[in-house]
């Protein structure tokens, strides 16, 4: 059922996680090389035009970096950007894989350095905590081409998959470590896709955290493009936590949800406190000039129109930040571009309006090995040709677009320009300048009218904002803020509903006539990008097809922010999410069947979304406990949902945190304000297989959630010795008695059929005693059938359990010297790991027996 909706256009599907992007870097083969002077000579390899005079007469009069420095600045400019990434460090092979990258591809690689400004094949980054961040002397093409780094290459793809590894730019690693996060902390991050900080974020919170234990703290990643957040659930599943909820809202509308985290047992008629936040990440969107070396296709695009255009929305978004953080939390603002309008001015704009609440935080003695530069205090706006240093110089008919909050002294009236107005003029002013009106604006910026005034000095501690730009580490562009609140914010902000006092907005999402309702096709997003189904928005076509662009593999390898996204305009996003938010009045649990289509869903308050329901049929939860002999101490009660309201066909079961459960009760208590897309981890999910409606128990552990539950389960539960667990790994499905320890497959064979698990032991048999897990244990879930144990583990699951299991054995043996035979065995080169007719963990069931 993967028809088109509307326009004929399809809903996401997971090929759209798969199909290859573009190389930007490359002409395409209808557009030949003008150097060519054969033409039976080969095609070679040249760029886009790297040329844009409007980008260096704006920036050079901006002053962002001296003119002595800019012919080395703009010359970075233009060469592909490094490949970097970031290792888990929460996951429980990220010592291994430091190793590995340490002992290993150092040395492998090191002839492959190509010329340049580096000296090493790849090297960690000294400023990020741990060596835990990467930095290859290699580009993505040259990655994917190159003969000699296939080896390198397939790693980071695999490790990137698994969730081990995270491939990322390396400026944008930098936010997240600026937040201070705690594992106690309520992190918000409002601007999330496609999730590379929010897994960042997650990791930290999960950092100190001991085996079958959660954190105290939590994260709620919001985006506003139902598609992205698709995207988000993807990356952010490698993670396999219980403590993030993923949301679908306009962040400058974020609802402002209450909680009292006091009180074990929240009532509804009880008085409580907003939902606030103790981080925030306000990575807004942005024009994203500081991409260029990854997008250069953005050269010929860019315009000065792109910056100004995003300012009201910045500090819109900025606001609602502050106004969602704890009295004494910290926000870092965020932005990949390089622009004074969207990064200082929206920084000075935010303490402007905060009346002395909040404080920019002074963080040059945090990582000191990362180089920055300060803030600028003085900038200048320019607007069709002309250099503008004072609001005055503003012409009338031009204050809807230049705004006084766009100058260092930001004089002026304080209320923002209605977001209706700016929307029409920026979308004139940057199509102007992209189609066909680029070079008047070129020719308007080499020869500028100048301002009649002074140029202003912003009287806020600007420099200390960190900008960081491309010649100074061989990275991209970035722009960092970190404030800090000290006071409620007493401030006055208008919109559309009057005079707000101390910023507690609230949105209002208005209705959709009921006849447009009937008449558009909307599918239900479930969980999981395994149960994503969108409902179709009407937007342009063209923005559907750069999503499809942002949810590629490549994009999903590489993990690129939403503000880097340079080919979705924010404009475009924010006018497909305020339809997506429309709420249906009275209609829970209505189902409306449109002709030829499936049916309309609208089983919770938003429709398109499946409900968040606490799972609580106790003779499910009973037959799992005892099935599985589930500790006592393991907390079941008010800690599982689904996304279904019939329990008897509950497919998936969710495993939420006492964080996570508290803001899901919340949400409740004041109307699902929370427009939830995920939540939780998946624990449990029924077996529909044949033999799977015959077990005692129907529901299996999922590979996510056994790493949590795994030290609280007694029963269906077997110690493995390395060969034999290898012989699984290799062959998926093993009889009996084909295993090498008669003893274990014995006792394999007595286990209750059904789910269950095999852990990896260390010696040659199966021990004896309680078996023992830690953090370091490896287990994998498998399906006991009438005569063989079946792995329900996916292909690359078991191609890296191989890998790292090779890896501990040798070390092992190096570090002891004297290893049995049995375990000899296991060495050895890995054989390919069969397919299993192509399933995965999903839907590994048709071969138990």
């Amino acid at each position: 059922m993967g028809g088109g909706g509307r326009g004929g256009r399809s809903r996401t599907q997971r090929k759209h996680f798969r199909q290859n992007r573009e190389n930007v870097w490359k002409r395409s083969k209808s557009d030949p090389d003008p150097s060519s002077t054969s033409e039976t000579q080969n095609p070679t390899w040249t760029p886009f035009a790297t040329q844009n005079p409007a980008f260096d007469s704006y920036y050079k009069e901006q002053g962002i970096v001296d003119l002595q420095e800019w012919d080395e600045f703009v010359a970075l400019l233009r060469t592909p950007l490094p490949a970097t990434f970031r290792i888990n460090s929460s996951s429980q092979f990220s010592d291994d894989i430091r190793s590995q990258l340490e002992n290993d591809f150092v040395h492998s690689l090191r002839d492959e350095v190509v010329e340049g400004v580096e000296t090493e094949a790849i090297r960690p980054l000294l400023w990020y905590p741990g060596n835990f961040a990467w930095h290859s002397n290699f580009s993505r093409m040259q990655l994917r081409k190159t003969q000699t780094l296939e080896r390198f290459h397939e790693f980071l793809k695999l490790e990137n998959e698994i969730g081990n590894i995270t491939r990322q730019e390396a400026v944008s690693m930098v936010p997240p470590l600026f937040l201070d996060v705690h594992s106690d902390h309520f992190v918000l991050d409002m601007c999330a896709a496609p999730g590379s900080k929010t897994f960042q974020l997650l990791e930290i919170i999960h950092q100190s955290t001991k085996s079958g234990s959660l954190p105290d703290g939590m994260v709620v990643a919001n985006d506003l493009d139902v598609q992205r957040c698709n995207l988000l659930i993807h990356q952010t599943k490698r993670m396999c936590t219980a403590n993030l909820i993923v949301t679908n809202h306009e962040a400058q509308h974020f609802p402002g949800c209450r909680l009292n985290r006091n009180y074990e047992k929240m009532e509804l008629d009880h008085h409580i406190g907003q939902l606030l936040f103790d981080r925030v990440l306000c990575d807004v969107p942005c024009s994203g000039d500081g991409t260029l070396r990854k997008a250069p296709d953005l050269w010929r695009k860019w315009n000065t129109g792109m910056g100004t255009g995003l300012h009201s929305l910045q500090v819109l978004i900025a606001m609602r930040g502050i106004s969602l953080l704890k009295i004494g939390g910290r926000m870092v603002y965020s932005t990949c571009s390089m622009n004074p309008i969207e990064n200082e001015a929206v920084v000075a704009e935010v303490l402007r309006r905060s009346g002395g609440s909040v404080e920019l935080v002074d963080v040059c003695s945090e990582l000191p090995q990362l180089i920055r530069r300060p803030g600028l205090k003085r900038w200048k706006v320019f607007d069709k040709g002309t250099w503008l240093a004072s609001y005055k110089d503003v012409p009338k008919f031009r204050r809807s677009v230049i705004l006084p909050s766009m100058f260092p002294l930001g004089k002026g009236n304080l209320d923002l320009v209605d977001s209706s107005n700016w929307n029409v003029d920026i979308g004139d002013d940057i199509t102007g300048g992209v189609n066909g009106n680029a070079e008047d604006g070129i020719q308007a910026v080499e020869n500028p009218v100048m301002p009649e005034s002074a140029e202003e000095v912003s009287d806020f501690p600007l420099e200390h904002c960190m900008r960081i730009v491309p010649h100074d580490q061989n990275t991209g562009a970035f722009f960092i803020a970190v404030l800090q609140k000290f006071l409620p914010c007493q401030v006055l902000l208008k919109d559309n509903q009057g005079i707000l006092a101390d910023m507690e907005i609230i949105p209002t999402i208005p209705e959709k006539p009921k006849k447009e309702i009937d008449e558009q096709y909307v599918e239900p997003a479930n969980q999981g990008l395994e149960d994503a189904q969108v409902p179709h928005i009407n937007s342009s076509e063209s923005a559907h097809e750069e999503v499809l662009k942002a949810v590629s593999e490549e994009n999903v390898n590489d993990n690129e922010p939403i503000t880097e996204d340079l080919e979705v305009s924010p404009v475009t996003c924010e006018e497909q999410n305020s339809k997506e938010t429309e709420e249906l009045p009275n209609v829970q649990n209505m189902v409306k069947p449109v002709p030829g289509k499936r049916k309309l869903q609208i089983q919770g308050k938003w429709r398109g979304v499946d409900p968040v329901v606490f799972f609580k049929d106790e003779a499910i939860i009973n037959s799992i406990r005892d099935f599985y002999g589930i500790d006592e101490h393991f907390p079941f009660n008010g800690h599982l949902v689904t996304r279904n309201n019939d329990p008897s066909h509950v497919k998936r079961i969710y495993y939420i945190s006492k964080s996570v459960k508290d803001v899901l009760e919340l949400n409740f208590s004041v109307g699902q304000q929370l427009k939830i897309t995920s939540i939780g981890l998946k624990m449990f999910e029924r077996q529909t297989a044949r033999q799977g409606s015959s077990a005692p128990c129907a529901f299996r552990i999922s590979s996510e959630g056994l790493p949590l539950i795994l030290p609280y389960i007694t029963k269906q539960i077997l110690q493995a010795s390395p060969v034999d667990f290898k012989h699984l790994l290799q062959n998926k499905d093993v009889k009996f008695e084909d295993f090498v320890d008669a003893e274990f497959g014995e006792k394999a064979a007595n286990l209750m059929p059904g789910c269950c698990v095999v852990i990896l032991g260390k010696g040659n048999r199966v021990a004896t005693e309680s078996l023992k897990v830690d953090e370091s244990t490896i287990a994998i879930g498998c399906w006991k059938g009438r005569s063989r144990l079946t792995v329900m583990v996916t292909v690359m699951d078991c191609q890296e359990l191989l890998e790292r299991l090779l890896i501990r054995l040798d070390t092992e043996k190096d570090s002891s010297g004297n290893v049995d035979k049995s375990s000899n065995d296991v060495g050895g080169e890995v054989q390919p790991v069969q397919e299993l007719n192509g399933k995965n963990d999903n839907d590994v069931n048709a071969t138990v027996s």
